[in-house]
């Protein structure tokens, strides 16, 4: 693993690269509002998709950087992720994607960055108990990237289960990982072979 600090108008990200620099695919991630990159489900597609020859780069937002325990407004999150990828060396076909809220800050800002396609980890649909307060337009904006996007959610997932979420934005392709609830587990089951599919037909083109 490639740790780096890139400069943004917020203070400095730090990038935690893995798999080669001339993979295919480059797949960028980011963490949530609760956690940093070493969330269990970021770090199983960090270690299993290098090994199917993709480049993986998490994306530590300068806030959990500076140690703060509490996430900035979503402009800001956009702000200093468009930063740290417009300084990064992206191999092949981008992907764009992240957990909760950093799905949040990928399927904002997909269109700009020419993104093939985005991954979703625990999309948060909208607060828990608070279905009228949907971010579904968010996550559909996502879905008009040349390979759309694709969701793993928990089937238990108090900001919306994978029902809800594939009622609420049908162009999305969501697969339930069962059991789980808004944290994915690192064992995410047979959800890991339709992210492993998805990518392979993305590195064909």
């Amino acid at each position: 693993m490639t740790v780096r600090e890139i400069d943004t108008p917020r203070g400095p990200a730090r990038l935690h690269i893995t798999g080669p620099r001339d993979a295919a695919v480059s797949v960028v991630l980011g963490h949530g509002a609760g956690g940093g990159v070493e969330a269990p489900d970021l770090q199983a597609l960090a270690t299993v998709l290098p090994d199917q020859g993709h480049r993986v780069v998490l994306v530590e937002q300068p806030w959990r950087v500076a140690g703060r325990k509490v996430a900035p407004q979503p402009t800001i999150l956009d702000e200093c992720w468009l930063a740290a990828l417009g300084d990064l060396d992206v191999a092949g076909h981008l992907v764009v994607g992240g957990r909760s809220a950093g799905a949040r800050v990928a399927c904002r800002t997909a269109e700009p960055l020419g993104a093939a396609g985005v991954l979703c980890l625990a999309f948060p649909l909208h607060p828990p108990g608070r279905p009228e307060r949907s971010r579904a337009a968010e996550l559909a904006s996502a879905t008009i990237a040349p390979r759309g996007a694709l969701v793993l959610q928990g089937s238990h997932d108090p900001f919306g289960r994978t029902g809800e979420v594939q009622q609420a934005v049908p162009e999305a392709r969501v697969v339930e990982v069962h059991g789980a609830a808004h944290s994915l587990p690192e064992d995410l089951g047979p959800a890991v072979g339709e992210v492993i599919a998805w990518m392979s037909g993305i590195a064909g083109e």
